[in-house]
């Protein structure tokens, strides 16, 4: 019998943005993965800090495959958190009272798996009440009246509660959140949290009891850690990469594996190579990265022309506060892109926007600033560029392809049209 053709590997296999785990440029950076894998039987809540296309999402898969992940959007609350968590278990939530970490509602089963679930936890729990039950799936239908039957519920399921994008709740569902935490530790039953913050241990600000009751990660790549993607990949396609290319391309990813990935991936697409190469090849014409970026910026544009235009929108049903609004983006957009890695902290927001506009009050920007991630979503309520921490009062990127995009484009944004307006009308700069 004749040895069967090894299948061979194409691009799109080892490089690039892909929602599930491409492991031939996978890396490992600092053994993270050991260490999360080793934190997870130490019976506390894990947060894993680090700016959108990071890796969070790869680590989380790897580390956490069977994960119950809850994904946030603006607007969503912390209930909505729990009932799509439920969901996935084949359990709905119908939540009639809520407070202090407390629930009072029912679980009522939907399949199978729910069905068992809920019998089992009500009878630990000593309830007798609704449960109804069949030899097929009949529901199963349960009264609640605390938090710790839903963390039974999880707990029992076998799986690990992942709440990814904590960073688009609000900043009050956040807080519920962490003070739900509290709650749940106290019912051994350990959450994941993956999201975007500027400041260290969020979720021990938010709530003080969860001091020592959650581990906080932080998720950045060293320019070693980058170069090794180039590396394990260039080697599952039998390539090699000049070191030009290597070293404009770790810089002008601004430490996101994502944005490196998804240029290294274009550089491929410009030297036309498509697949694993028989010889081993060289790709060393930094020409090929000069048109990988370019091309880059000109698919973000639709992407920053579409936020420009919902937070343009948005400014201009701010009535009375369109200038103060457009100053601030103004002040934002051009702050330099260290600055905006780390964080731009809200009085130097307030002191240059008040040296442009002298009514412009201190009180009025801060409420502005709290506001700023509203104007940026879509009806689902993703999207978000920008970022203002309540806790460190600073504004943050999010998402670093602006700082490649604004590189390599000339990017007409509005905010300078939009106080042109504000001007014409006589804005009276009295309320945000």
């Amino acid at each position: 019998m004749a040895p069967l053709k090894r299948k061979i590997k194409r691009v799109e296999d080892v490089f690039g943005v892909a929602p599930e785990v491409l492991v031939d440029s996978y890396v490992d950076r600092g053994d993270l993965d050991k260490k999360i894998a080793r934190l997870l039987g130490k019976k506390k809540h894990i947060a894993l800090r680090g700016v959108s296309k990071c890796g969070k999402s790869w680590l989380r898969q790897r580390v956490l495959p069977r994960a119950l992940v809850v994904q946030c959007r603006l607007g969503k609350t912390v209930l909505d958190v729990y009932r799509e968590a439920l969901g996935e278990l084949g359990i709905r939530l119908e939540v009639s009272s809520s407070k202090a970490s407390s629930l009072t509602g029912t679980v009522e089963a939907t399949a199978e798996v729910g069905v068992s679930l809920i019998t089992k936890i009500a009878a630990k729990w000593g309830f007798s009440g609704t449960t109804t039950e069949t030899q097929t799936t009949t529901a199963v239908r349960q009264d609640i009246n605390d938090l710790g039957f839903i963390a039974d519920l999880i707990r029992e399921s076998g799986r690990i509660l992942v709440i990814e994008d904590f960073h688009y709740l609000d900043h009050i569902e956040r807080t519920k959140l962490a003070f739900d935490l509290k709650a749940l530790w106290d019912f051994k039953t350990y959450v994941v949290i993956v999201g975007v913050w500027s400041g260290q241990n969020i979720l021990v600000h938010l709530n003080p009891d969860l001091s020592a009751r959650v581990r906080e990660v932080p998720i950045s790549w060293s320019k070693e850690e980058l170069k090794k993607i180039f590396e394990t990949g260039g080697a599952a396609l039998n390539l090699r990469f000049g070191s030009e290319i290597v070293a404009r391309a770790i810089e002008d990813c601004y430490g996101n594996a994502g944005i490196l990935q998804r240029l290294i991936e274009g550089v491929l697409e410009e030297a036309g190579i498509e697949e694993e190469q028989v010889q081993p090849t060289d790709v060393d014409n930094i020409a090929l990265l000069d048109d990988a970026e370019l091309n880059y910026a000109e698919e973000l544009n639709s992407v920053y022309l579409e936020f420009a235009n919902r937070v343009s929108s948005g400014i201009r049903n701010r009535q009375n506060a369109t200038g103060i609004y457009a100053h601030a983006m103004a002040v934002i957009m051009s702050a330099n892109d260290e600055d905006l890695i780390r964080g731009v902290p809200l009085d130097t927001v307030f002191r240059t926007a008040h040296a442009r506009e002298g009514r412009i009050q201190k009180g009025n920007l801060k409420t502005v600033l709290e506001r700023i991630e509203a104007l940026q979503v879509d009806d689902a309520g993703r999207g978000l560029v920008l970022a203002y921490d309540e806790s460190r009062k600073v504004v943050s990127v999010v998402d670093r392809q602006l700082l490649l995009y604004r590189k390599y484009a000339t990017v007409p944004w509005p905010w300078e049209d939009l106080i042109a307006e504000a001007d014409d009308r006589g804005e009276a700069f009295a309320d945000a």
